[in-house]
C-alpha cells in the first residue's frame, strides 16, 4: 500500500534541492512537483469525490512536513496543489512556465475552457502581472465580448478579426465623479482622466489622436468627441458619446464624421474610418437596420 505521506514527502524534499541547484528550471520543477503532489493528495483521500470532504488529511500531512523536516507548507497551499492537480486534468493546459503560480492561483476560479485560453494568451501576449490578470478577470473582460469574437477565440489561431471583435460590451469606465446621471461633456471628461485604461477597454492598437476634434461642415463647425486611431487595423476611430438609448440619428451623425475624415485627413494608404458609438443604452433594432458596417456600438457603464 502507498504511504502517501512518504511519497509527498519526498517530492517536496527534491523540490527544495532544486530550487537551490537548478536556478533555469525553477519554474518547471514546481509546477511538476505542485502536479504531483496535488495527485498523491487525492489519491490519498480517496479519489476526487471523497477529496472534497478530505481536507483533515491534508491539515495532518501539513504539520508533520513542517515538525519533521521543516518545510512550511500550509493547509492552504497543499489545498493549492490538489487544486492545480484538478484545474489541469479538467482543463488539459499545458504548463506556461512564463506564468507564475500566483497567476495560476487566479485562473483556478474559471471554469469556461474559453475563458481559461483567453486569459492565458492575453497574459503571454502583454505580459500581465497576476494583479493585473486578477482585475481583468473581476471586470469579467472575456464575458464582455461578443459571442462571434468567442467563437473566433475557440477555433485555430489562423481566425481574421476585425477591429470591433475586442471592443467590450459594455465598457466599464471609472466614476471618480460618482454620479450615474453624467453630461456626455462629463462622460468625456471622465474617458480623458485615465485615456490608457480606456484605450485598453477598447481592444488593442487604439491611440488617441484629440478630443473634441474639430471639422468644418459647410459654414458650421462641428467636434467629434474622441478622434482615434488604431495601429494594428491601420485606421482612424471616430468615437461618440451618448448619454441616452442609441438612436437611428445617432447613426447618421456619426457616419458624417466618419466620411469627413476619409475625405480630408485619411491618406491612401491608410484603411476607411471606423465608427463607433458609445451609448448609456444600445439599441439592436438601430444597429439591425444600420447599412454601414464600419459603424458600431457598445454601451458603458461607470463602475
Amino acid at each position: 500500500m502507498t504511504n502517501y505521506y512518504n511519497e509527498i514527502k519526498k517530492e517536496l524534499l527534491n523540490y527544495e534541492i532544486t530550487k537551490k541547484v537548478k536556478e533555469y528550471s525553477i519554474n518547471k520543477s514546481e509546477f511538476e512537483t505542485k502536479y504531483n503532489v496535488g495527485k498523491m493528495l487525492i489519491e490519498a483521500q480517496g479519489g476526487e469525490e471523497r477529496a472534497k470532504y478530505g481536507n483533515g488529511l491534508i491539515k495532518e500531512y501539513s504539520i508533520k512536513l513542517l515538525k519533521e523536516t521543516g518545510l512550511k507548507y500550509s493547509e492552504t497551499s497543499l489545498k493549492y496543489m490538489r487544486q492545480f492537480y484538478l484545474f489541469k486534468k479538467s482543463h488539459a493546459v499545458h504548463d506556461q512556465f512564463n506564468l507564475s503560480w500566483n497567476h495560476y492561483k487566479k485562473l483556478f476560479t474559471l471554469k469556461d475552457n474559453g475563458q481559461i485560453k483567453y486569459y492565458i494568451d492575453i497574459c503571454e501576449k502583454y505580459h500581465l502581472s497576476y494583479r493585473q490578470l486578477g482585475e481583468k478577470i473581476k471586470s469579467k473582460e472575456y464575458e464582455r465580448l461578443s459571442e462571434e469574437t468567442k467563437n473566433k477565440l475557440s477555433l485555430d489561431s489562423t481566425q481574421e478579426y476585425q477591429i470591433a471583435d475586442f471592443i467590450k460590451n459594455p465598457i466599464i469606465m471609472k466614476n471618480t465623479k460618482k454620479d450615474e446621471n453624467v453630461s456626455e461633456k462629463v462622460l468625456q471628461k471622465l474617458i480623458l482622466e485615465d485615456i490608457p485604461s480606456f484605450l485598453k477597454e477598447l481592444g488593442e492598437g487604439f491611440t488617441f489622436i484629440e478630443n473634441e476634434y474639430k471639422i468644418k461642415l459647410g459654414n458650421r463647425y462641428n467636434y467629434i468627441d474622441l478622434l482615434l486611431f488604431n495601429i494594428k487595423y491601420n485606421s482612424y476611430v471616430v468615437i461618440e458619446l451618448k448619454t441616452t438609448e442609441l438612436k437611428k440619428e445617432h447613426i447618421g451623425q456619426v457616419q458624417v464624421y466618419m466620411n469627413y475624415i476619409d475625405e480630408n485627413i485619411k491618406t491612401i494608404y491608410q484603411d476607411k474610418t471606423i465608427g463607433i458609438i458609445i451609448a448609456k443604452e444600445d439599441n439592436k433594432y438601430v444597429m439591425k437596420y444600420c447599412s454601414d458596417k464600419r459603424i458600431f456600438n457598445t454601451r458603458y457603464v461607470l463602475n
